[in-house]
């Protein structure tokens, strides 16, 4: 991007999975996107690197190939382990999502989605850092952002709607006033890679025994086999405020490993790179999602599920949402016709996600208790409908509009919790 100032439609600060579908959407309504990304591709993030159905679905309305051919490894659902117990549970059968799941390293699958965008027709800008937002001296409005280029020269981008996309710290946020919520659940997850055996699994492994000097924590580690040689191996926890306590999460990998049967052989000497971690934000931790023509999307709005930890599916989906709601508010004239429009984007996020997060923060409250925990892994699994309930419900697999008695179950106990 030349220095300068440049002017485009839409600001999307960000290029992960939230931000580039974000501007694939936009870019495919017929908008002028500017797609800011402070990192080139490819890039690493810290993550599971595997992709429930409902992230899989979002892949397939952007008219992504998710064939083996085209480089994804596909799963079944989910083994658990915990208690001396073992079950394996296939993704549901539902006609709003498929019945499987991906896996794709993150520096490969984000770098992917960037592309996609920009093929859409979103101008895409790498080595670009955002330094702070350009307010309107009238209104105080949010009309673009300052940034620094690859060699350190100062660039501005003005649009009438700027989204931040730029993850859980999302400075962006911070320099406009919007903090984390004190009251809204946050995790922190570590993982690294390692060489293994089983890495094209057919399923995405989950274990429910966490523990620190005996005592149960509140979270579950995971492998997941890259069909590359490797599996990424790594645990989620929450954090202090919810009742994990001061947790070395690194130290609970490395026992929890130690622990893991020989077979695993998830060693110093098979690990590959070192182990990383980054936070988890939950349950719409930072709000408003629209204010002053800035809108949040994914990870910078809290978007992650307090159930799981899922942040990818949640960024793609609120991006999708975000697109649909920007592109209907430029269609109108500026002024209060635009910001009615743009005001029904944290309305469509809580009508879509409200409820549902309303119990997962009743759910971490719950698990937060080592007592709760005990019992899930010991008890649970020895009850495979008990699982499925649990499956659906963790993942948020439901058809929204019929389906069987555990979907309706579920989509019921949304409707009757507050959407906040």
């Amino acid at each position: 991007m030349a220095e300068g100032t440049t002017e485009a439609d839409v600001v999307v600060v960000g290029a992960g999975p939230g931000g580039s579908t974000t501007a694939a959407h936009l870019a495919r309504a017929g908008l002028d996107v500017v797609l800011l990304e402070k990192s080139a591709f490819p890039r690493e993030k810290v993550c599971g690197d595997g992709l429930t159905p409902r992230a899989v679905a979002q892949l397939v309305k952007l008219g992504i190939d998710t064939s083996p051919e085209a480089g994804w490894l596909r799963n079944k659902g989910l083994r658990i382990l915990g208690g001396g117990h073992r079950l394996e549970l296939r993704w549901p059968e539902l006609a709003a999502y498929p019945d499987y799941g991906l896996v794709r390293r993150r520096d490969d699958f984000d770098e992917m989605l960037a592309r996609h965008a920009q093929k859409a027709g979103a101008r895409l800008s790498e080595r670009t850092t955002v330094t702070g937002p350009v307010r309107d001296e009238r209104t105080g409005a949010v009309v673009g952002v300052t940034a620094k280029g690859s060699e350190g020269e100062p660039l501005e981008v003005r649009a009438p709607v700027v989204i931040a996309a730029d993850g859980n710290s999302s400075r962006l946020s911070l320099a406009v006033g919007r903090r984390v919520r004190e009251d809204r659940p946050m995790a922190v997850a570590v993982r690294a890679y390692y060489t293994s055996r089983n890495d094209r699994d057919d399923w995405l492994e989950s274990w429910l025994e966490l523990r620190e000097d005996g005592k149960l924590l509140p979270g579950y580690g995971w492998i997941f086999g890259m069909g590359d040689g490797t599996s990424n191996v790594g645990l989620g926890i929450l954090n202090a405020a919810q009742g994990g306590g001061k947790v070395d999460s690194r130290d609970v990998l490395r026992r929890w490993l130690a622990a893991l049967p020989p077979e695993y052989g998830f060693t110093e000497d098979s690990q590959v790179g070192p182990v990383r971690g980054a936070a988890l934000p939950m349950g719409f931790n930072r709000t408003p999602h629209y204010a002053d023509g800035l809108l949040l999307v994914g990870d910078a709005g809290g978007m992650v599920n307090p159930f799981n930890g899922e942040g990818i599916a949640y960024a793609m989906e609120s991006g999708a949402l975000a697109a649909d709601v920007v592109a209907q508010a430029l269609a109108r004239p500026s002024g209060a016709q635009r910001e009615r429009a743009l005001a029904a984007y944290p309305q469509a996020l809580k009508e879509q996600w409200g409820g549902y997060f309303t119990l997962g923060r009743m759910f971490v409250r719950l698990i937060s208790d080592p007592r709760v925990m005990r019992v899930a892994s010991e008890r649970g699994l020895t009850h495979p409908l008990l699982m499925q309930f649990t499956l659906k419900l963790l993942a948020n697999l439901t058809d929204p509009r019929g389906g069987d008695a555990i979907d309706r179950l579920i989509n019921g106990l949304q409707k009757v919790v507050p959407r906040a």
